[in-house]
This record gives structure tokens, sequence and C-alpha cells, in this order.
């Protein structure tokens, strides 16, 4: 079964169950999906549904922080309801230490040297680990590598 239809089998879940909260968050990210292959007229697999979700859960942790500072707790309970629906979507998530051996392998098979090869081992990085990794914590890795 793909994530695609893992996700429309938990909405309908969710339906039978009456469970508006979690009900309401898959709606969104189906609409999210379907917005995408309408978009590009495209089919999507299960790696750009996890890239979907990874940006919606990351606007979640955006919003998140900003409802925080200005002390809305009921709009950061609502977000931060959402954060944990959609991270259930996602795989397994590597630790830093396989990150950071990822990367090295990377950029030794690269043959990556100083910064400025640092567009050209991202580009390799994001394609092998997408949705496996927070590419901020890649990014850093990446400078780490690159830089010593």
């Amino acid at each position: 079964m793909s994530l695609k239809d893992q996700i429309t089998e938990d909405m309908k879940t969710a339906m039978r169950a009456k469970d508006s909260e979690r009900l309401g968050t898959i709606r969104l990210l189906l609409a999210a999906l379907k917005q995408k292959e309408v978009d590009e007229r495209v089919v999507l697999d299960d790696a750009a549904v996890v890239a979907i979700v990874d940006k919606l859960i990351k606007q979640r942790k955006d919003s998140l922080e900003a409802f925080q500072k200005a002390e809305r707790k009921d709009l950061a309970d609502k977000e931060a309801a959402e954060l944990v629906v959609l991270q259930a979507y996602l795989p397994a998530r590597l630790s830093a230490e396989e990150v950071a051996a990822e990367v090295k392998a990377i950029v030794a098979g690269l043959g990556a040297s100083g910064p400025g090869d640092m567009g050209k081992v991202m580009g390799a990085v994001k394609v092998k680990l997408a949705g496996k990794a927070d590419m901020g914590q890649v990014s850093a890795a990446v400078k780490a590598a690159l830089a010593g």
C-alpha cells in the first residue's frame, strides 16, 4: 500500500471515529497532495508525498513558534496537534551520527573538497536523504564535512 493510500484509509478511519481534529489535518494533507498532482499533472510517489509532509511539518513548526511568541496558547495547541498527526507519515529519521556518516560518504564519492562544492554535495544529499533526515541538520553536516 502506498503512503497516499494509507493517508486516505486513515481519513476514512478518522471519519468513522468522528475524530474531527485528526480528520481536518488529514484532509489538509490530502488537499496539498491533490494540489501538487493537479499543478504538475503527475501522480505522486511515496518520496514526493514525504516531501510534501515535510513541508507541511516545517510550516507547522514555524507557526507554532510564532504563536508561542505571541502567547496564543489556543492556536499553538492546534498547530502542535496537527504536527503530531503529520509526523506519523514520515519514515524513521536518521540520527545525527548517521547523517554525518552518509554526508561523508557522499562527499568522498563526489570528490568534493571545499565550501565551493556545497551546491553539488547538497544536490546529491537531497536525493539520497529526502524524508529521512531534517535538511537543516543535513546542511550543517555538509558544511562541517566540507570545512574540515
